[in-house]
């Protein structure tokens, strides 16, 4: 879900990005309209990476407040109820007394007092690989600006396989997300097309 939500955001972006080049200079040189385009969807990237990396320094603090909380409370009773919390209900409601006392001291015998949040290599893999999801994924939408010299060409293309694309992102999140994929795909498209066309009534 997470890749998809990538992918889509980087897609709206560089349509909204071309669509304000146009707007804002009127007939663009292809070869600046590529640029930009590139440029808009790196940045993009960078951004998510480091968006990232904010997220998980976030949640690894989010963790370590619960352990303390663990650690700090005052009945067993206290202890059971923070861990049902944190689990899905459906799960929480199955664990007996036993079990969650269980989980309390393994999870307390792991994390150290002296723990602080902190990042790890998967984190820094992870931001890495947002940032080149986001970019492959603008790649088919900038490619147009590579084989039509015409930029009003070029722009309508791209905007063609941004629509493609959200569909089938349409039909993923739909699958993954327990929805009619059929139906969620063509409302990605509808939302995409919307949004294309706003901007090419403003002159994109």
């Amino acid at each position: 879900m997470q890749r998809l939500s990538e992918v889509l955001f980087g897609l709206i972006m560089v349509l909204t990005f071309t669509g304000s080049i146009s707007v804002a200079s009127g007939d663009v040189e292809v070869r600046t309209m590529l640029i930009a385009a590139l440029g808009c969807g790196i940045a993009w990237g960078l951004v998510d990476g480091v968006m990232f990396l904010m997220s998980s320094l976030h949640e690894s603090g989010a963790d370590l407040q619960r352990v303390r909380a663990l650690r700090s409370a005052d009945t067993p009773e206290a202890a059971r109820g923070i861990i049902r919390d944190f689990l899905p209900k459906a799960v929480a409601e199955e664990l007996d007394a036993e079990t969650l006392d269980r989980i309390r001291a393994r999870v307390l015998a792991k994390v150290p007092k002296e723990a602080r949040p902190g990042l790890s290599r998967d984190h820094l893999r992870g931001a890495r690989n947002v940032f080149l999801i986001v970019v492959a994924a603008n790649l088919p939408v900038i490619a147009p600006f590579l084989f039509f010299d015409d930029s009003f060409t070029a722009l309508r293309v791209s905007n063609g396989v941004a629509l493609v694309m959200l569909a089938v992102i349409g039909h993923a999140y739909g699958r993954v997300s327990g929805m009619r994929p059929g139906l969620t795909s063509v409302a990605m498209v509808v939302l995409g097309a919307v949004l294309v066309a706003m901007t090419i009534a403003l002159g994109g």
